[in-house]
């Protein structure tokens, strides 16, 4: 199955380990689903691990490994076909990657725009929780989201 993990859900997983989204990374690593990327999302990550406030509790080097583990292991996604769908134009592109790539799921914790929409372009939007539910993922400790 095909997948794209919204910026927020990354960033999640590098913060707290022990959260959902750190075990859907997980789940990736042992190739439980294809992750999809696109450059527009790496340069996302970047920018956003700098900010201050997740600086503070991020290491530099867990960003840095994340962004070289998605580079070498997720499908990177070249062709972004136009989307325009989404209340906020700058997630336009997340939805383009979905679109691009083909995925079955966009996993993201943007509730007021993105989960609002449910589907794009046959790529059904959905939680972390949500999706950890519908595919059937071990769902390890579900105290933490």
């Amino acid at each position: 199955m095909r997948v794209v993990l919204d910026t927020n859900v990354l960033v999640s997983a590098l913060l707290v380990e022990s959260s959902l989204p750190a075990q859907l990374m997980t789940h990736w690593r042992k190739g439980r689903f294809t992750l999809l990327t696109a450059a527009p999302q790496l340069e996302e990550l970047m920018r956003v691990t700098r900010y201050p406030k997740i600086r503070a509790r991020l290491k530099p080097a867990l960003a840095g490994r994340l962004i070289n583990d998605l580079r070498a292991v997720a499908v990177m996604v070249e062709m972004l076909p136009p989307v325009d769908v989404s209340p906020d134009p700058y997630d336009n592109y997340m939805l383009s990657i979905a679109s691009g790539g083909t995925a079955d799921y966009f996993v993201t914790g943007d509730k007021a725009d993105l989960l609002a929409l449910g589907q794009c372009a046959g790529t059904k939007i959905v939680s972390v929780r949500e999706f950890v539910t519908l595919v059937g993922l071990p769902p390890g400790d579900r105290k933490t989201e």
